[in-house]
């Protein structure tokens, strides 16, 4: 792994963290709303995952599973990211709706540990 590649996965594994930490901050609140740690997360996961698919492509070592893995997480954070974008300027958001995003999320990372491929 080169150097290039450490740093994305860092960059990568900061966002999901501000992304993650900006849904879970609000567990207790009774009003829930999409706050800067979701947006820059979602953007953050986003772009360092492209970067990180790209970097990775040019060695060219990975099958196509690898590459349906990477399609799918990367459509995945899309979503995320379009809802938070979508939901930015709202008051509050509904509980399901933080729920839904809460999941995806989790869910998102499972494909990422659980889904081996090569």
């Amino acid at each position: 792994m080169t150097a290039v590649e450490n740093v994305l996965i860092a960059i990568h594994l900061l966002g999901f963290g501000a992304l993650f930490g900006g849904i879970l901050i609000q567990a207790k609140d009774p009003v829930k709303k999409i706050n800067f740690l979701m947006r820059d997360g979602a953007g953050t996961t986003v772009v360092a995952g492209l970067a990180l698919y790209i970097v990775e492509k040019v060695h060219d070592t990975h099958s196509k599973a690898w590459d349906a893995k990477m399609g799918v997480m990367m459509l995945v954070g899309i979503v995320v990211l379009g809802l938070v974008m979508a939901n930015l300027r709202k008051e509050s958001i509904s509980r399901n709706f933080w729920l839904a995003l809460l999941l995806i999320v989790i869910a998102n990372v499972g494909v990422a540990t659980i889904w081996t491929a090569s």
